[in-house]
């Protein structure tokens, strides 16, 4: 019955993560229809829109096809009348990732994450089946099988971190357990795994919040050229309202440009540009106005920003050997070489995903090719990270963590000895006294000769304090 309300759960979840993103985005596209339209709108077009822009949320990509009527009106020409747009707006992306990151654990908590999770993801794929059966327009088309096969990914991707974190923490009586004990088996090995993916956690969130305070001060500084910008498309209230709602939700994409530019590698806004600490070479670029905020040159010496990431490696490296010495799991070199290894690689790995959906196409022509590129973002990413964790994990160990070492291997030793000695630590020093069960004693027996275990005996010629 257990296993059945956590299925019955899962399904649930998953199908409140898939409505309401569908509800973030259908709400205001009503209100918004309901003012530019009034009561003559299309309404039957209103749930194909919406159910198209969730898909695009998770990275399926947009094939835009403008009406001829709208060429001539516009004076587009006609090889401007079909491209894709293939940059995601990571903003929905990220809150499926949380919402089922956050269903997963639930169901690890209640002791079967991995049905949880099956039957979660599940269920989201069949309301994403649903949806691109059903949301279909001639202006914005998105291919059939990935509208089904990526936003169901992103789901499982995210409600597989939340349950097998909470698994491997807690221990699941199957497959999470068994691989546990192998590792606790290898005992100079059994950290390093856990070790490699805290380290990458706190890389990336050093890395993620060192972007959101330069795109913070970018915005105070450059504002007024995005106030600018919008003055300058000339929209209503309606546009502009718009145009806001659209770049908030490309605001996760927008820190990963900033990352970019950060590890060194930049971005580019279209071909034959680039926007990095370097230089920054740029031609005519839309006029959208969050574009108001790239730089218009830039110095050499700019490319002092890429301490910040080796610093994030630094903290994802002193955190880990922190909390291992903590635990009083002291590791080798080569231990501690591997986890270093790992840190980089997984930040990097996780950074050249997010670089692939944050890059693409945005229009016809020379922005075919705009936002960082991949593997170059990947490599330098993974590199920085890697020299900051290192200096971290493979420096002598200090004074105190030597000391605590003796000291716990001490213990060891003296536990192997005499198992029933109990280890009393006092202030720079430990001691071992011999534990005798006093459970089963008379309960009339003296006081003193309970003490008389811990102290040693009072010459009865002494005064008593």
């Amino acid at each position: 019955m257990q296993r059945l309300l956590v299925a019955l759960l899962a399904a649930f979840d998953a199908a409140i993560a898939a409505a309401v993103g569908l509800v973030v985005l259908l709400a205001p596209l009503t209100l918004l229809w309901t003012v530019a339209f009034g009561i003559t709108a299309d309404w039957g077009a209103l749930w194909p829109l919406t159910g198209t822009l969730w898909e695009f949320g998770h990275g399926v990509p947009l094939t835009i096809t403008i009406p001829d009527a709208l060429l001539v009106a516009l004076a587009i020409p006609p090889a401007a009348a079909n491209f894709v747009v293939s940059i995601t707006p990571l903003a929905f992306l990220v809150f499926t990732l949380l919402f089922a990151a956050r269903s997963g654990s639930r169901a690890a908590k209640a002791g079967a994450w991995l049905l949880g999770s099956l039957t979660g993801a599940a269920v989201f794929t069949l309301i994403s089946v649903g949806v691109a059966l059903t949301a279909r327009l001639d202006a914005a088309q998105t291919p059939f099988a990935p509208a089904i096969i990526l936003p169901a990914a992103v789901y499982l991707v995210g409600v597989l971190c939340g349950a097998v974190r909470i698994a491997w923490e807690d221990g699941d009586g199957g497959i999470l357990d068994r691989l546990h004990d192998w590792l606790d088996a290898r005992e100079d090995w059994a950290p390093v795994p856990a070790a490699i993916v805290r380290g990458a956690a706190f890389a990336l969130v050093g890395v993620v919040g060192a972007s959101a305070l330069a795109l913070a001060v970018t915005t105070l500084l450059r504002g007024g050229e995005v106030v600018a910008l919008f003055q300058a498309a000339r929209v209503d209230a309606l546009g502009a309202t718009v145009m806001t709602l659209g770049q908030l939700a490309y605001l996760p994409t927008m820190l990963v440009w900033t990352a970019a530019w950060l590890a060194g590698p930049g971005f580019a806004v279209g071909a034959g540009t680039a926007v990095s600490p370097a230089g920054t070479q740029l031609g005519v670029v839309p006029g959208i106005p969050v574009f108001g905020l790239l730089p218009e040159n830039s110095s050499i010496w700019m490319l002092i920003v890429v301490l910040i990431p080796i610093a994030a490696g630094a903290f994802a490296g002193w955190a880990v050997r922190s909390r291992l010495v903590w635990e009083g799991t002291p590791l080798g070199m080569l231990q501690r070489a591997v986890i270093a290894v790992g840190i980089a690689g997984l930040s990097a790995g996780v950074g050249g995903l997010a670089a692939a959906l944050a890059n693409g196409s945005m229009g016809p022509g020379r922005l075919a090719v705009v936002g960082p590129a991949v593997y170059p973002f990947a490599l330098a990413l993974g590199a920085e990270v890697l020299v900051g964790a290192a200096i971290l994990l493979l420096s002598p160990r200090n004074r105190d963590e030597l000391a605590e070492e003796r000291t716990d291997r001490w213990i060891a030793e003296m536990t192997e000895l005499d198992p029933n000695a109990v280890v009393v630590a006092g202030a720079g020093a430990a001691s071992a006294v011999p534990f005798t069960d006093v459970s089963a004693a008379d309960d009339t027996a003296p006081l003193d000769d309970v003490r008389g275990f811990l102290a040693p005996p009072r010459d009865p010629a002494e005064p008593r304090d």
